[in-house]
C-alpha cells in the first residue's frame, strides 16, 4: 500500500476544466451505450496530449465479448491509432471505477493517470476494492482520482439496472 500521501494516489482530487469536458464526453458514450446498445451505460476516453486518441463504451453483450469493457474498447482504439501499445503521459477517463482486468490493461499500457466517475463497491480496482493501480508489486503505477462526475455516472447505472429489473 502506498503511503496515503503519495502523488499517485490523490484523497481530494483537483480537476480543471479539461477533467471535467472529457469525463462528459465518457458520460455521452455511456448513454451510447446504454440507448443505442442496450449495454450497461460505461463510458471511457484516453486522452495524451490533449487530444482524444481513443474512445470506447462497454460492447459485452454486442460483440458476445466479456473482455469488451469501455476501457479495453478505448486502449485499442488507442493502438490502432497511435499503431502502439504504450501510451506513457495519457489519461483515461471513465465513468466507472476500473475493474481488475481493466486496471492491469492499463498498467501494461503504461497510461499516467486514471480519472473516473462512480466508485463500483464490488469489483472496483482503483481504492474500492482493490488497489490494483498503486499496487507497488507492478513495474508501473497508474495515478487515481475519482468521484468526478461520480453522481451523474452513478444515477445513470442505478437507472440502468432499476429498469432491468
Amino acid at each position: 500500500m502506498l503511503p496515503p500521501d503519495s502523488p499517485l494516489l490523490s484523497a481530494a482530487p483537483v480537476f480543471d476544466d479539461a477533467d471535467r469536458a472529457w469525463m462528459a464526453r465518457a458520460l455521452e458514450l455511456a448513454a451510447h451505450a446504454r440507448d443505442a446498445e442496450g449495454e450497461v451505460p460505461v463510458g471511457a476516453v484516453l486522452v495524451l496530449d490533449g487530444a482524444m486518441v481513443g474512445e470506447g463504451w462497454n460492447r459485452n453483450i454486442t460483440l458476445n465479448d466479456p473482455t469488451a469493457h469501455a476501457e479495453i474498447q478505448a486502449l485499442r482504439a488507442a493502438g490502432q491509432a497511435l499503431s502502439n501499445y504504450r501510451f506513457p503521459g495519457a489519461t483515461l477517463y471513465v465513468t466507472l471505477e476500473p475493474c481488475a482486468m481493466c486496471a492491469m490493461a492499463m498498467v501494461h499500457a503504461r497510461v499516467a493517470r486514471v480519472v473516473f466517475g462512480a466508485t463500483d463497491p464490488k469489483t472496483g480496482a482503483a481504492g474500492s476494492v482493490f488497489d490494483t493501480l498503486v499496487s507497488p508489486r507492478h513495474n508501473h503505477r497508474v495515478a487515481v482520482a475519482g468521484g468526478l462526475q461520480a453522481e451523474a455516472a452513478g444515477d445513470m447505472l442505478r437507472a440502468f439496472f432499476r429498469a432491468r429489473r
